[in-house]
């Protein structure tokens, strides 16, 4: 529960900002990530559940390294903010 306070908590502060931007978009994806990862402990042979987390999780780590290419203090900002891991590609 105290992830979920906290992701509200950044979800507020993101809101005002610019819906469009790069850490908002990766915000949302984070939330959809963590949504169906709790479906699928449920569901385990929920396939297309599975094959739309893999092409949200895609679709966030294209973001993410777009990130760290940009700016790699707000890339580092927001992987620390949303509690993920650093990919491994660079």
């Amino acid at each position: 529960m105290v992830k979920n306070s906290f992701i509200s908590i950044i979800f507020q502060e993101k809101r005002e900002e610019n819906c469009g931007s790069v850490e908002f978009q990766v915000f949302r994806f984070t939330n959809k990530i963590r949504r169906l990862t709790s479906h699928l402990e449920l569901h385990r042979k929920d396939y297309l559940s599975q094959r739309g987390l893999r092409k949200i999780l895609e679709k966030r780590q294209r973001l993410l390294s777009y990130l760290s290419k940009k700016n790699r203090v707000r890339y580092k900002e927001l992987i620390s903010q949303l509690n993920i891991r650093e990919s491994k590609n660079r």
